[in-house]
């Protein structure tokens, strides 16, 4: 039990509230201690001010990070894409562009990790908060503890207003209904405020929304647009009763991620602008991107992978098709910029842009291959579980050619495989591969008038997500508390990036990472990484009626291990495997003591969410989608 010193005046009054005060933790701030003298009078008495609400220092500056979804290194303007986003291209040409940043490969990990500070099986999040998705295992079992606090939390106790929109996927699903616990929440993770969507995908017209601890109904606009009203709206409030307060801003678009849907003034802009097919596409951006300097000079693509097609040898109906699911989704992010635009403008008017640190990241993986051979419209097939022939399918998304980025097209519709390559230029794979830079390799925007000196400038250090939570706290001046509402905190794995903000030859101080997804894992350290693809995938799981199943063995230990020199091959096309076999060995067995170190073993994979989703959702009767 704790002791206390105290006056002998106060015992009378003061016994109570030290009890209290004496019980263990239950998730609150332990009580300050009052420090003052109580007797019958005033005359005799001594009063002692606790502050209760704690207030930023003067001048603190407001942090609002933005985190696109399902984006490639090379989908947008602002790195070298196709697709324009002239909001971020301004945001890139007066701040800074990181070229070497990561993600963790997918949504909820990518989420878990980037808030808490912390990798994220750590954090119980080694992939989703989804019963098919979890596991009864440490890494995973999907729920956030208050041991792992997030920046909302940190800043918030340090007299920042906390505003959550968008995307959240961090909410098990049977704490997800009204009833609570709200603890998962957003509210229950250190924000004021929160508006947007619990799950991991929504429909873009009918979203699932949230506001605060409650559900409500959607208007029937887009979700970008409510995301931004929203915002703004929040923001012009705080101005007005508190202009002196920070705040911080996580707004966490559900743009690129499906489904793609978009008005078509929108989608129509970009109309015939993909019909020379993804080949090209992937030439014109690693061409853009050296211009940019984002890629180096002598960078080369990597081979189109072998599930692919080339787009000379498509039929015509295909090439048809497929150039129109990149005209929604390229019109879906450029929709996406010009509310995050509105954003950006409503901060510059209003005076707070100059004391703001914007930090933008182009997507929380890599381009998605959920959209398999054919790209998907009104329906999914995903594992196979709808007993469809390949010719069915086929000509059910050709005939599905007008419905592609409408407000009927449910929470599926996403673009086939191969343009989530092209979007991922120029890395292999995409997302959820681990292993490969396609599934972890983001751009990263930093701007911040009070801090950056340099405008335009490009900053090649290694980084990783973890590491804008220590970023925030050096901006802020704020230190990681050891106790926060009552818990004892675990440490921060990230390291911050305000070394490099006036330094582009700083050393980096990232210098070694873990990356795994569904047991596709790699180990980066000092330049190097070794890297291991897990098999089956879920390109290996899907088939078709009448096709024969792949049948791979799930053994981890047979699984071969590629090694590449990342300082000097950054896009992981000489496998060096052979030729230094002692570093391989290296690495792999520094993986396994991280494995241990953060919970990563056993590997959940995809095998495993197949299994359970089937479980849930029996194959249909019917043999054909259209009926």
């Amino acid at each position: 039990m704790k002791t206390f010193s105290y006056t002998h005046a106060a015992k009378p009054f003061a016994l109570a509230a030290l009890l209290l005060a004496s019980l263990p933790a239950t998730g609150q701030q332990t009580p300050a201690e009052w420090k003052g003298k109580i007797s019958k009078s005033t005359r005799d008495s001594q009063p002692y001010k606790i502050d209760y609400i704690k207030k930023a220092p003067t001048g603190s500056p407001n942090i609002v990070w933005i985190i696109l979804d399902d984006v490639g290194y090379g989908a947008t303007s602002a790195f070298g894409g196709l697709i324009r986003t002239p909001n971020l291209d301004s945001l890139a040409s007066q701040g800074l562009r990181y070229t070497n940043f990561h993600t963790a490969g997918i949504c909820s990990p990518t989420r878990a990790a980037l808030l808490t500070g912390r990798n994220h099986h750590s954090v119980g999040m080694g992939l989703f908060p989804h019963f098919y998705l979890s596991a009864d295992y440490p890494g995973y079992n999907g729920h956030i503890l208050p041991t792992k606090g997030t920046v909302a939390e940190v800043l918030r106790e340090n007299g920042y207003n906390t505003y959550q929109l968008g995307k959240w996927h961090l909410t098990p699903d049977d704490e997800a209904t009204d009833l609570g616990p709200f603890d998962r929440w957003p509210s229950g993770k250190g924000f004021d405020h929160n508006f947007g969507f619990l799950g991991g995908a929504t429909d873009q017209y009918k979203p699932d929304l949230v506001e605060d601890n409650q559900h409500i109904a959607p208007d029937g606009r887009h979700l970008n647009a409510l995301l931004a009203d929203k915002a703004i709206s929040y923001l012009t409030r705080q101005q007005k009763l508190a202009p002196t307060k920070p705040f911080f801003l996580y707004f966490a678009t559900g743009a690129g991620h499906a489904p793609h849907q978009v008005d078509k003034e929108w989608s129509d802009k970009y109309k015939g602008q993909f019909d020379e097919g993804w080949d090209v596409y992937r030439e014109k951006v690693i061409a853009n991107q050296k211009k940019l300097g984002v890629i180096p000079a002598n960078a080369k693509l990597p081979p189109r992978d072998s599930y692919l097609k080339a787009w000379k040898d498509l039929p015509a109906d295909e090439k048809r098709l497929y150039a129109r699911f990149m005209e929604v989704y390229a019109g879906f992010l450029e929709y996406t910029d010009y509310e995050i635009g509105r954003l950006l403008r409503h901060l510059r008017q209003s005076g707070q842009l100059q004391n703001t640190a914007v930090f933008v990241m182009i997507g929380d993986n890599g381009g998605s291959k959920e959209g398999l051979e054919y790209g998907v419209t009104t329906k999914s097939i995903r594992f196979g579980a709808d007993a469809t022939t390949r010719e069915e399918y086929r000509k059910f998304v050709l005939s599905e050619y007008d419905k592609i980025g409408g407000k009927d097209v449910a929470t599926v519709a996403n673009y086939p495989l191969g343009w989530a390559q092209a979007t991922n230029t120029p890395f292999r794979l995409w997302k959820s591969d681990a292993n490969a830079e396609g599934g972890t390799h983001n751009p990263l925007i930093v701007y911040y008038p009070k801090g950056i000196q340099e405008k335009g400038g490009i900053r090649n250090q290694y980084a990783h997500l973890i590491d804008l939570f220590p970023t925030a706290l050096e901006l802020t001046a704020l230190s990681q508390p050891e106790v926060l509402k009552g818990y004892k905190q675990d440490p921060i794995h990230g390291t911050s990036l305000a070394y490099s903000f006036n330094d582009a030859k700083a050393p980096a101080r990232h210098t070694q990472q873990y990356y795994c997804i569904f047991g596709n894992r790699a180990i980066y350290k000092d330049g190097w990484k070794a890297a291991a693809a897990h098999r089956p995938n879920s390109l290996d799981l899907f088939t078709y009626a009448g096709e024969p199943k792949t049948t791979i063995e799930n053994n981890p230990d047979a699984e071969v291990w590629e090694l590449f020199n990342i300082t000097e091959d950054f896009n992981e096309q000489n496998n060096l495997a052979k030729k230094h076999p002692e570093k391989l060995q290296e690495l792999k067995a520094l993986f396994d003591a991280e494995a241990t170190r953060y919970n990563i073993y056993p590997l959940i994979d995809i095998e495993h969410a197949a299994t359970r989703y089937r479980q849930a959702n029996p194959p249909k009767t019917t043999t054909s989608t259209n009926k």
